[in-house]
């Protein structure tokens, strides 16, 4: 893992996601990324799998801030979103990893997985990329790198390894957009 990919990344996503401009993230910013995606799949935000994506991220942006010492009702800078990201996506490993993000990635999942097969289909992976920012062709080789099994599918197990992977530096796919 290279510590200056790893923290470009993580700067990507603060601006990414700091969708005012107003340099810190807030539990709005988090909702907005998920409403992106929800309405990208035609979903209401009010019916269960909506509810579920917005939830989540709502979830993702609370259990930061707690460890920001924010509060659900405040905001962070960039600074403490890198700090806070640091300790529990880097220094706790995998276990911290997937606390933070896998409740997201599995309502994802559940949203785009317009089939019901329990996993993702290259369509339904180019929709939620982009919802997010990226292009057609872009998603097509991230989805060729991101489906180790070769199965032509992601399960989420697929998808966390690929966020965890991407943001370590390991795995250079375009996974943040615009």
């Amino acid at each position: 893992m290279t510590t200056a990919v790893k923290n470009e990344r993580q700067i990507q996503r603060f601006k990414k996601w700091d969708v005012n401009g107003n340099g810190r993230i807030e539990r709005s910013d988090y909702e907005a990324e998920a409403m992106r995606i929800i309405k990208a799949f035609g979903e209401s935000p009010e019916s269960p799998r909506g509810r579920a994506v917005r939830d989540a991220f709502i979830g993702m942006f609370e259990y930061q801030a707690s460890e920001a010492g924010v509060g659900p009702n405040g905001a962070l800078t960039q600074d403490q979103f890198l700090a806070v990201n640091e300790k529990l996506m880097f220094k706790d490993g995998d276990v911290g990893f997937s606390r933070l993000l896998r409740p997201t990635i599995r309502a994802i999942v559940d949203l785009c997985d317009t089939d019901g097969d329990g996993e993702v289909n290259p369509a339904e992976f180019k929709t939620w990329l982009k919802a997010i920012g990226v292009s057609g062709a872009d998603a097509d080789s991230a989805f060729q790198a991101i489906d180790t099994s070769g199965n032509g599918s992601l399960s989420v197990d697929e998808l966390v390894n690929a966020v965890r992977d991407f943001h370590y530096g390991t795995l250079d796919v375009p996974l943040l957009g615009r």
